[in-house]
């Protein structure tokens, strides 16, 4: 049997519909399954023996109708028993109609069901704790009546040398090894999924009163502005317990480092999703323009809480489209105030430094 899942976008995206592949090679042991995925992603995949191949959509997919037909029927020749698009948009429905499998399953969507064999519902709410992120990915699971006790949890896998280095880092930049460490998730994707960085500094101010912890700061070289920003508006006492130039040389390193860290906090992103897969306790804070019914996965309120503007003031909500409210994202960031959620903070800490 061979099989497709395909998930273009970013990495939690990504990560989070490895469990798709995940399932499958538990309901089909001796299967092909392969995952189309962009390149920048293929980090959250490595190690992972459920995937037997990567296939890389690229930019000239992208750029080229002419490099996206040669993609489709590159799939084609493949011959693929089962297709599941988890993506299902523009680029991926040309790929599934070129592909000629047997049996494609997405979600139901006006004026594209056509394509595929199975449409799932594409539910509004979620069911559980898990998240619509979730559950969304595991109902494409549904029209194939698998006879095996489905794992909601993605998985990412560290090797003992990559767990090495990172204890080296660690070692080399004198980090306490008495004291627990949280990684802070400093700063979204973009600006619009960033919390202003002078409530962040008090969001780690917070942090440093309430716990004697060693602090980590995610960032990428590029935005090392803007984390200097964020450093300096801190307290000095708090300063005292940041190591700044802790960093990683790429995105495994990252995950190495975050696997010795014992929880994260801060913007909702790749980051914090990589955490939860490394059963990492979060605290999230949401962009007031993101659903947080769909991204809040596994909030239990002890190992993973989340907080969003809409849950303080609700009337700054009331009638707005999602259109609208990406449009006022920057102004209603300024609303959302980090003395919102300061004792949720202090609980969360409390249930998961002692």
């Amino acid at each position: 049997m061979k099989i497709l899942v395909i998930q273009q976008k970013m990495i939690g995206d990504v990560l989070i519909s490895s469990i798709i592949c995940n399932n499958l090679r538990t309901a089909y042991p001796d299967a092909q399954i392969d995952y189309l995925v962009y390149a920048s992603t293929t980090p959250v995949l490595e190690g992972n023996s459920n995937i037997d191949n990567i296939i890389l959509f690229e930019e000239k997919h992208r750029k080229s109708k002419k490099e996206l037909l040669n993609l489709g029927l590159q799939i084609r020749k493949e011959k693929y028993d089962l297709l599941i698009d988890a993506y299902s948009k523009l680029e991926s429905w040309i790929l599934v109609l070129l592909s000629n499998a047997k049996q494609k399953i997405s979600y139901k969507k006006p004026g594209r069901n056509f394509l595929y064999t199975d449409n799932v519902p594409f539910e509004p709410f979620p069911k559980t704790n898990l998240g619509l992120a979730i559950e969304r990915r595991l109902s494409l699971l549904e029209p194939l009546d698998l006879k095996i006790k489905i794992d909601p949890i993605p998985k990412l896998f560290v090797s003992e040398k990559e767990n090495q280095d990172a204890l080296a880092l660690f070692d080399k930049h004198k980090v306490q090894k008495d004291r627990k460490t949280i990684m802070i998730s400093l700063l979204g994707s973009e600006k619009l999924k960033t919390y202003p960085l002078e409530f962040m500094s008090a969001v780690v101010d917070y942090v440093a009163d309430n716990a004697d912890v060693n602090i980590l700061f995610n960032y990428f070289p590029k935005q090392l502005e803007d984390a200097k920003k964020v450093f300096n508006a801190c307290k000095p006492s708090t300063q005292e317990k940041i190591y700044f130039d802790l960093l990683g040389d790429d995105l495994r390193s990252f995950i190495a480092i975050m696997n010795q860290c014992d929880l994260i906090i801060g913007n909702d992103g790749g980051a914090i999703n990589m955490a939860k897969a490394l059963e990492k306790p979060s605290f999230i804070i949401f962009s007031p323009w993101i659903e947080k019914k769909i991204w809040a996965t596994f909030e239990d309120g002890i190992h993973h809480l989340s907080v969003h503007l809409k849950d303080y003031r609700a009337d700054l909500f009331e009638g707005k489209s999602e259109k609208m409210l990406k449009k006022e994202a920057l102004t209603l960031y300024q609303e959302f105030k980090p003395e919102y959620f300061k004792d949720q903070i202090t609980s969360f800490l409390k249930k998961n430094i002692s």
